[in-house]
């Protein structure tokens, strides 16, 4: 059982704290995602759990065994890096058998594990290529390979598909979760793409300023954010002020931004300052059954294919992000009035700052 137990970490680089003070276990064949902003830590904590950046306190363990005081190689940590760090005067192959050639793995066997490793990633019979020869995806399949042919107890990977085409991006996301579930291996995954850690997790630690927001699956995550920031950074929000009015029994109406929107239960006493989290999602065109209702003035409307982006604005101007169907029809002009239902379920209410 191969799973990462993180003690109170700490890496500093000077007066900076890049990780600070973080604890977290990531369990056996578990893929958990670091996300975060530019900056927020992330790769740094990775780098740290492969025994590329020295740590400051705190302690990494991998299963029984503490890690963070052992040098790279002998981590059994297989990487996939952002730039794929291909090697171009090296084929395929060889650039796939370069870690089991540092180990001293007899030439026999690193042929038969580079074909195997070749396989997992659909690149049988490319062993010959050159890097110049293969496309972005397929070099980033060559690093994918290189790092499960040490066979690795974890595979981490450092935002493996920053540079790839969007399209490309969504295919490969599918192959590496794919790959990872048949292998029965821990990953732990880096990204500031909010999508790419919702499709492909089983886990996600919201990263900034160097600390957990929060941890959970993307469900949880995204349904019920701890924060105004998790809220706002997965997924995209949007976060109106306003003002709690007393709790009816069944809900507390807030007034915000000139309208007032009902949150079921009691959040705060009435006269506190709050705060709602109000998904796109969660706002539709209304027709004439609607019950909760907003009014506001439609600004601009995207047509994105399967979804359209109605950008609204409440009385006071406040902006509203509204996405519905690509195929619904949206019978309003823009600088016209826009009736918007929303679901009151679907709102996050947090205390002010």
């Amino acid at each position: 059982m191969t799973a990462i137990r993180i003690d109170n970490l700490t890496c500093a680089f000077g007066e900076l704290r890049a990780v600070d003070g973080i604890s977290a276990t990531i369990d056996h064949g578990e893929l958990f995602t670091l996300l975060g902003p530019s900056g927020c830590g992330k790769t740094t904590l990775l780098r740290s759990i492969a025994g590329f950046n020295d740590v400051t306190s705190g302690s990494i363990w991998l299963g029984d065994k503490r890690i963070d005081s052992l040098p790279a190689h002998q981590r059994n940590i297989g990487m996939v890096f952002q730039n794929y760090a291909i090697f171009p005067n090296l084929n395929v192959a060889d650039n796939v058998a370069y870690g089991l050639r540092a180990r001293r793995v007899p030439a026999a066997e690193i042929a038969t594990r580079v074909e195997k490793a070749l396989q997992r990633v659909r690149l049988e019979g490319y062993g010959a290529r050159w890097p110049h020869q293969m496309s972005g995806g397929q070099l980033q399949r060559v690093a994918i390979a290189r790092a499960l042919v040490i066979e690795p107890a974890v595979l981490l990977f450092d935002e493996p598909l920053s540079n790839l085409d969007a399209q490309l991006r969504t295919e490969m996301r599918v192959e590496i979760r794919r790959l990872q579930q048949s292998l029965g291996l821990t990953a732990v995954y880096v990204t500031h793409d909010q999508e790419e850690a919702l499709a492909i997790s089983d886990r996600i630690a919201v990263l900034r300023g160097g600390r957990i927001e929060q941890v959970g699956t993307p469900e949880d995550i995204y349904r019920q954010p701890k924060t105004p920031f998790v809220a706002s950074f997965l997924g995209g929000t949007n976060m109106l002020s306003g003002v709690a009015g007393a709790f009816d029994g069944a809900a507390t109406p807030v007034e915000t931004c000139g309208v007032t929107i009902a949150v079921p239960g009691r959040i705060a006493e009435a006269g506190s300052k709050v705060l709602l989290s109000v998904r796109p999602e969660a706002l539709r065109v209304a027709d004439a059954g609607s019950g909760m209702r907003l009014t506001a003035r439609l600004v601009l409307r995207e047509f994105l294919g399967q979804i359209q982006r109605l950008h609204a604005e409440l009385p006071d101007g406040t902006p509203l992000r509204v996405s519905t169907l690509g195929a619904a029809a949206v019978g309003v002009q823009e600088g016209a009035s826009l009736a918007l239902a929303y679901d009151p379920a679907q709102i996050v209410a947090f205390p002010a700052p």
